[in-house]
């Protein structure tokens, strides 16, 4: 362990990074202000170890029709300021019929989300997908039959989110999907009130996690802070589901929103790689190509290797905002690293890291990954059992991570990642 953390050393650069405060505002009714939802998400976030300053308007039953006329809305998106603007509609208006959702519901979803930019031009819109009614919505069941069962009602409203956010160029926190598990999965486990449609603790809990990973796009699991009420097994099981839920799926939740995506493809001619930006909603870049040559800020630069070894090449993303993401892969030039037995070229294994997933293609069957931190601490164990997938890697500190992948005991690959989340 100590000469891996050598290596380490060797490989990595590292930097300050600035802790930075995310400023949510809460828009919504009783879903937001039953058990104080925001300040639940407050305190699972400085549990991680993320700092952030919360608010909210929720009067009970508002729809998205009264959030856009109400004098309070405004005021609160006048101060300015917010990262992320979190929108809610009264609980049944997205369940109901296409064409009168459409006429009641999305024309105001639109209004208040061009309120939220014309104030806060740097500000993120992030739905609130909420759940189906337990037994469904008895008062319209007659007139729409679909309403009739949890489940229809839930997927009624999941369609109605995911299109405001598609219309909207929004983010979607996907909380609907992530009591579907629990409910679906652990029946026993109980999320709603005696009423069959408010959240009781292990509700609200469930989706405090799911907004702490589809806001800071990392796992919540092993988060020290538990809402009163939330047994400590449950805790663990609605982070874990929570963080499944968004992390594995984060394209479906967050691919129209406004926020920077580093991409990038990579190809070459023998150590000459061409690197094609495929990042979204950016403007502005910076290359690190792994083997201490000068950043580029090109949009797709070349870049041609003068020594043998494994680099990993990292893009930084921002937009107008400053507002950054980060994504990092490795490229192989001729032979591994003294030290490092096996042919990377041969066995062709791509590794790519972001925003919390390790996404691999080309992988063996029994070969095995390790990562470890800046201490020599191994911080996760990966086996590919398939070809090609991705991994969910546990919340981590912001730093460089060295990992390593074996092949019947032979080190086949290694490289470093930064974790900027």
């Amino acid at each position: 362990m100590q000469k891996f953390a050598a290596i380490f050393i060797l490989l990595c650069i590292t930097w300050n990074a600035q802790a930075v405060t995310k400023r949510v505002l809460f828009i919504g009714n009783s879903y937001v202000s039953v058990n104080d939802l925001p300040n639940t998400f407050k305190s699972l976030s400085v549990s991680l170890g993320d700092s952030v300053y919360v608010d909210s308007y929720a009067p009970g039953g508002y729809t998205f029709l009264q959030h856009s006329q109400d004098a309070n809305v405004i005021a609160k998106l006048q101060n300015g300021g917010w990262d992320i603007v979190v929108l809610q509609a009264q609980s049944q208006e997205p369940s109901f019929p296409p064409a009168q959702v459409a006429t009641d519901t999305y024309p105001y979803a639109a209004k208040l989300d061009s309120l939220i930019h014309h104030y806060n031009p740097c500000a993120e819109t992030m739905f609130y997908m909420t759940w189906g009614k337990k037994n469904g919505d008895a008062g319209n069941c007659a007139g729409y039959p679909i309403l009739c069962t949890y489940g229809g009602v839930a997927m009624r409203l999941r369609e109605s989110y995911l299109e405001m956010t598609q219309d909207n160029e929004a983010s979607c926190s996907p909380v609907g999907v992530s009591w579907d598990r629990i409910i679906t999965t652990q029946p026993t486990i109980e999320l709603f009130a005696s009423d069959g449609s408010h959240p009781n603790a292990n509700g609200t809990y469930l989706t405090a996690c799911t907004f702490y990973s589809s806001i800071f796009h990392k796992s919540s699991v092993g988060a020290s802070y538990v809402l009163s009420g939330v047994t400590a097994s449950n805790a663990t099981l609605f982070q874990t589901t929570a963080t499944q839920t968004v992390m594995d799926s984060l394209e479906n939740w967050q691919q129209y929103g406004s926020l920077p995506r580093a991409r990038f493809t990579v190809s070459n001619v023998q150590n000459q790689y061409s690197f094609t930006n495929q990042s979204l909603r950016s403007n502005q870049y910076s290359w690190d190509f792994g083997d201490g040559s000068a950043l580029s800020t090109q949009i797709s630069p070349t870049h041609t290797y003068s020594s043998i070894g494994v680099f990993t090449v990292n893009l930084k993303a921002s937009n107008t905002c400053g507002i950054k993401d980060s994504v990092s892969t490795v490229v192989q030039i001729s032979n591994v690293p003294n030290g490092l037995a096996g042919n990377t070229e041969k066995s062709g294994l791509q590794i790519q890291f972001s925003r919390g997933i390790m996404y691999y293609t080309h992988a063996q069957r029994g070969q095995q990954m390790s990562i470890v931190n800046q201490v020599g601490q191994t911080v996760a164990r990966i086996e590919f059992t398939t070809s090609e997938g991705q991994y969910s890697l546990p919340s981590l500190p912001t730093g460089c991570y060295v990992y390593q992948v074996l092949e019947n005991g032979k080190a086949l690959i290694s490289g470093k990642w930064m974790n900027l989340e």
